[in-house]
């Protein structure tokens, strides 16, 4: 006799077992300071309890090399790993993008600038009195060696009480790990183009990078209920759904003035997507996003689902993370609707280019839930 369908319930009911018995748990499982410019460095996790999350933890010394300024860029300390990627017991990429949209969807997670603090009148000294997310604006000579230190959150499951994307590692007959490349352009000379560089040098002469460290923490429940058989409780249908935050690269440059399709993946529910469109050095001299005709959001039978102006556009951002991005970086998020391009089809994102300068590329950072069985033999991320 077939044993019975598990169903959407019974994974509920695990979850709710879990969320109100299991012990959550932080801990540094590595430590690599053997780490050199443009190297992918492959750590391996710990194959413990049910995993919620990886933080990264990465600092170091910047110093100028001669008489040059050493200034940070735009995007900064999201910069430092130009790649990251986590490959789970089945050894499929939960995640791999690059630390710009890894740290774009941590504010967007959070409404906040990710490890910032803000500006406030309390009658106590609070605010900025910890070195968290910490670099030094700008170094020369005078100013000798500065330390930095960054957090990027590499996030499995979707939220602390929603476990879609978690990954069961209390096992020992299967491996994962954590991959991360520190950036070989970390530093750029002074007319080069600043969009993927930390700092971005006064001269043609560039900074020195030393004394680099990772620290990996897991973040993970442990002491998880057992059931009458003598075995853990789990939530199955979230296990077999992937939380992925992966990107894709494009650089054909667009025609003016004519929309710029982007297919949306299949076999997947997008909650958003990263756009870091580098125009001539992220913003083109002008006003931020007045190279932008529109963005938009199109349906197979050509409706839009918005089609908006790049400053429109904008506000939706303030009002989800509060800020803007640096310039040149949109986030399109749909997490109240997502996405479902299994039931919807073919979907666009649709950008129409007001201005196309050299040089001209896009950075797409996808965030989507999908079944890993059924995505695992799905067509690829769009590119060109």
């Amino acid at each position: 006799m077939n044993a019975p369908a598990y169903t959407a319930q019974q994974n509920m009911q695990a979850r709710s077992l879990i969320l109100a018995n299991a012990r959550e748990m932080q801990q540094i499982t590595n430590t690599n300071s053997n780490i050199s410019m443009g190297v992918q460095q492959n750590i391996p996790l710990r194959n413990i309890g049910l995993n919620k999350r990886i933080i990264l933890e990465v600092t170091g010394t910047v110093a100028a090399t001669a008489a040059e300024t050493q200034n940070l860029t735009p995007w900064g300390l999201a910069n430092v790993l130009s790649q990251v990627i986590v490959t789970d017991l089945a050894n499929y990429n939960r995640i791999q993008t690059f630390g710009p949209h890894l740290y774009a969807l941590a504010s967007l997670r959070r409404q906040l600038a990710y490890g910032a603090a803000y500006v406030q009148d309390a009658p106590v000294s609070m605010g900025s009195n910890l070195q968290v997310n910490n670099a030094t604006p700008t170094i020369n000579a005078g100013t000798g060696s500065k330390t930095f230190r960054v957090f990027y959150e590499l996030p499995l499951a979707y939220s602390d009480t929603d476990l879609r994307g978690a990954i069961y590692a209390a096992v020992v007959n299967a491996t994962w790990q954590v991959s991360y490349t520190l950036n070989p352009s970390f530093f750029c000379a002074h007319a080069a183009d600043p969009t993927n560089s930390v700092y971005q040098s006064s001269t043609a002469q560039l900074g020195t990078l030393s004394a680099v460290q990772v620290i990996v923490q897991q973040i993970f429940l442990d002491q998880l209920p057992f059931g009458q058989n003598g075995q853990p409780i789990l939530p199955y249908f979230d296990l077999a759904t992937g939380y992925l935050i992966q990107n894709t690269g494009f650089s054909v440059a667009p025609a003016v003035n004519i929309d710029y399709p982007i297919q949306y993946p299949n076999f997947r529910s997008i909650l958003s997507a990263f756009l870091q469109i580098d125009n001539g050095g992220l913003s083109t001299g002008g006003i931020a996003g007045t190279d932008l005709n529109k963005i938009g959001i199109q349906a197979a039978n050509l409706v839009y689902l918005v089609y908006v102006d790049a400053f429109t556009w904008g506000l939706r951002i303030r009002n989800s993370i509060g800020d803007d991005l640096p310039a040149g970086s949109y986030i399109l998020e749909t997490r109240i609707s997502p996405i479902n391009t299994t039931a919807y089809g073919n979907m666009q994102i649709v950008l129409n280019f007001a201005t196309v300068n050299a040089p001209w590329s896009l950075n797409l950072g996808w965030e989507m839930f999908a079944v890993i069985n059924s995505v695992a033999g799905a067509s690829s991320l769009p590119a060109n």
